[in-house]
């Protein structure tokens, strides 16, 4: 790496989240067996979703890193564990959509890719939303 190119900015899962996950699995998976009362069907569902969260859970292991951006592009998490790279001028657009609902304000980063739509939420990024689009915006190179 050129010790002039500026570094490259990362953001991931928070550390605790796959920890939560996986005692979620198994809680759930205690209480399936707590409340059988000898039905096979309730450990079964209950393993069945324990077994979900855990694979959620080793997604946050595998890949924490949800998007990274340098000089060149984004980098960005598409399917299980796998990346996409979209360089800067597929970006369209880098935008913050807030919605307020009951009471609650859900916020989202979308980043328009032409043929392609990613988001995050907060407990993807690890970041306030609105820090990272405006380090977004400062990361992508001007055109001219």
């Amino acid at each position: 790496m050129d010790p002039q190119s500026p570094p490259v900015r990362q953001w991931r899962v928070p550390r605790e989240v796959p920890v939560l996950k996986a005692l979620g699995a198994l809680a759930l998976l205690a209480l399936g067996l707590l409340f059988a009362g000898g039905d096979p069907v309730r450990p079964g569902l209950a393993g069945l979703a324990a077994a979900g969260l855990l694979a959620w859970a080793l997604r946050d292991v595998v890949a924490p890193v949800r998007l990274a951006a340098d000089p060149d592009g984004l980098t960005v998490l598409r399917g299980f564990a796998g990346r996409r790279r979209l360089p800067w001028d597929a970006v369209e657009a880098i935008r913050l959509d807030r919605r307020a609902r009951r009471g609650i304000t859900a916020e989202t980063l979308e980043i328009d890719a032409g043929d392609s739509l990613h988001l995050f939420g907060r407990r993807d990024l690890d970041a306030p939303l609105d820090e990272v689009a405006a380090a977004l915006d400062e990361a992508r190179p001007t055109a001219g």
